[in-house]
């Protein structure tokens, strides 16, 4: 303990201030665009006596006031403190997402059982918790190898059997946006350690066999693949979020119809506030806007990647690779998804999406970055 606070004594620089700015920039332009969502939610709700709308908007403010708060900490704890305890911290995120199954504590939403109940919370996603335990842990794992992350028994056993146990849980729920941005950071982190490429390659393969396995025992994902190689199938039915996305995306055009102009997000598009976030977005400030959003994930990455490379050593440096490629990767997943890039995949966007859950645990992430660059 002693030692953690002689560690504080001496990191005195300031946190990166390019990265804070960036951040601070999409969770302020992502506010304006939930609150335009919101309206379109809420106007519906009203007219068909739903309430359940009406606090979202309050919700949201909470977790954006909570996630500053606990990003300044995250910022400000000794970074020892996240090695020391990264053992214990993804075992605790594994049991709370395996709570999500025990009855009367997990409930499920939309065919998903993802969530926990909690006192005095409307729910908590503990998947959100789990990537940042993942990336600790599988941080400081790869950093203790010293030069074995290739070695058969002691880097890939491991590091898949650690996939493995992520991945069992994420399935089961079913939660495969998740486990594919997990796996990414994992990807990631692993070639930032000094992984050799051939593995890398093996571990692709192995995801693009596990999609086809999960594709023909799982009637969601190939109902998906689907939709994703031709939407005008089922325009009405499984064809309809893509169908609403690309028709707000292109009723946009170059400079959008102004902000709160957006009419697809008015009975239209399923999760206008979710998932469905960033076709709204380039609805009200067309091509320019959606490509700010996309420079603004972009510049984050470059900036964040920076951070990791002048990191003091290599647990902290890889932590910043997992958790830069965790935020971009769901960035891109989910717009890639919402203009048919990509099969759908549930998957939020960063900082924008509502989730109260995943918010707070993405300002923990960032506030753990900005730890890291006190300190180059």
């Amino acid at each position: 303990m002693l030692d953690i606070f002689k560690q504080a004594m001496r990191i005195r620089k300031r946190a990166d201030k390019i990265f804070l700015s960036l951040v601070i920039a999409l969770v302020f332009f992502g506010t304006l665009i939930f609150i335009s969502a919101w309206f379109g939610l809420l106007a519906h709700g009203t007219a068909d006596g739903d309430s359940r709308y009406t606090g979202v908007l309050f919700t949201h403010a909470v977790s954006v006031v909570l996630g500053f708060i606990v990003m300044v900490g995250a910022s400000n704890v000794p970074f020892v403190f996240w090695k020391q305890n990264s053992l214990y911290i993804f075992i605790v995120s594994l049991i709370l997402t395996a709570l999500v199954f025990v009855p009367f504590i997990g409930f499920e939403y939309n065919g998903a059982q993802r969530w926990l109940h909690i006192p005095g919370l409307p729910s908590f996603q503990p998947s959100e918790f789990l990537k940042i335990g993942f990336i600790l842990f599988f941080a400081a794992f790869l950093s203790s190898l010293k030069g074995k992350v290739n070695s058969f028994k002691e880097g890939l056993v491991p590091t898949l059997a650690m996939i493995g146990a992520v991945s069992i849980l994420l399935i089961k729920q079913p939660d495969t946006g998740t486990l594919m941005v997990i796996v990414a950071s994992a990807l990631g982190i692993f070639l930032a350690a000094g992984g050799h490429w051939k593995y890398f390659l093996t571990f692709i393969l192995a995801g693009v066999l596990g999609v086809a396995f999960l594709a023909f025992t799982r009637p969601y994902v190939m109902d998906r693949i689907t939709v994703f190689m031709d939407p005008s199938k089922d325009p009405l039915n499984s064809g309809w979020q893509i169908t609403q996305s690309l028709i707000a995306v292109g009723s946009g055009g170059i400079t959008g119809r102004g902000f709160g102009q957006s009419i697809q997000k008015f009975n239209y598009l399923p999760e206008a506030i979710n998932d469905a976030i960033f076709p709204v977005a380039s609805e009200e400030f067309g091509f320019f806007g959606s490509v700010g959003i996309v420079m603004l994930f972009l510049a984050l990455a470059f900036r964040g990647f920076k951070i990791a490379a002048r990191a003091p050593n290599q647990f902290s440096g890889l932590v910043v690779v997992g958790i830069v490629i965790m935020i971009t990767a769901q960035a891109f997943i989910n717009i890639s998804a919402m203009l048919g890039l990509i099969p759908l995949t549930g998957v939020p966007l960063p900082f924008i999406s509502h989730g109260g859950t995943a918010l707070v645990f993405l300002m923990l992430a960032v506030g753990i970055v900005l730890n890291v660059s006190k300190q180059t």
